[in-house]
């Protein structure tokens, strides 16, 4: 898949896929942590035929712009990158397509840009804001599961990250193991190398340090404080398609409960047997829902 360099307004600078016809109805996709664009790559494979597929590597993310500072990673500059290489590449109107760290980010972009600009939301494997946010202080799968975020804000190890890369932190945890395919030597080697870039590792772990997303510590009471600030989001009205890979190792099932609260046109679409790198672990189940919901939203 090859790339080009684009410059938003904001002066961030991303690598970006875009493939398939120009006048083709756009698809952006986000990739997660610890990814790429290459993570969308059977999904670009299978639409770029009839869309406009466009996967950026995102901020922080490989050969795209790495401000420094944990403030130039804010959702808001994180949302607004998204807007603005809509811009850029002259796309008015545009499905937003997102996994892991990419599938919050294409929440967000949603309720944001509904009925303007979004017409499709997909969701891949991402928690809803506020169904996360409270299981986080009521479900103890959830809280534990979670923990790994406590660890990515500590700073105290950056200068061996800056050194080593992403693997001095990552190595023997699940979104390491996870993120390797075993049946693909070739890419498994391309990931491995992005993760040697040190300067990369920290603006990739920089997105959990900005976010302002309370993870409880795991001894704390499995209960909602009165004083806890969860998020306050719109309803989201267009037609929206969340897939979801029940033996996820960062997700538990019970995100998926409760949606139809905060979407007024929703598909589920659930994996049996199948982890949190679904796109490329069960990508004929994952492309099978997604043509299917395109054609239905047409």
């Amino acid at each position: 898949m090859e790339q080009v360099r684009v410059t938003l307004a904001n002066g961030i600078a991303l690598d970006v896929v875009d493939a398939g016809p120009r006048d083709g109805e756009a698809l952006i996709f986000l990739h997660g942590f610890p990814e790429s664009h290459r993570t969308w790559r059977k999904q670009i494979t299978r639409f770029s035929d009839r869309y406009r597929c466009i996967a950026p590597d995102q901020r922080g993310y490989r050969g795209s712009s790495k401000p420094e500072g944990v403030e130039n990673y804010t959702p808001d500059k994180l949302i607004g990158d998204v807007f603005l290489l809509a811009d850029a590449l002259g796309i008015d109107r545009f499905s937003i397509v997102g996994h892991d760290w990419g599938g919050a980010l294409a929440w967000a972009v949603a309720m944001r840009g509904q009925g303007d600009r979004v017409d499709r939301a997909i969701l891949c494997n991402a928690a809803h804001p506020v169904i996360y946010s409270k299981l986080l202080w009521t479900d103890p799968a959830q809280r534990e599961a979670g923990q790994y975020m406590r660890l990515y804000r500590d700073t105290s190890r950056d200068d061996e990250i800056r050194a080593k890369g992403l693997r001095a932190l990552i190595e023997g945890t699940g979104n390491a193991t996870g993120a390797l395919p075993e049946d693909d030597p070739e890419e498994r080697a391309a990931i491995l190398a992005d993760w040697s870039d040190g300067e990369a590792a920290i603006g990739m772990i920089n997105w959990y340090r900005a976010t302002p997303m309370v993870v409880p510590p795991a001894v704390a009471p499995f209960e909602i404080p009165p004083d806890a600030k969860l998020p306050r989001v719109p309803v989201i009205t267009i037609p929206t398609l969340v897939i979801w890979a029940m033996d996820d190792h960062a997700l538990v099932p019970g995100n998926i409960e409760g949606l139809e609260q905060h979407v007024t046109d929703l598909t589920v679409e659930t994996i049996p047997d199948c982890g949190h790198f679904l796109l490329w672990q069960q990508p004929g189940k994952v492309n099978a829902a997604i043509e299917a919901f395109l054609c239905r939203t047409a």
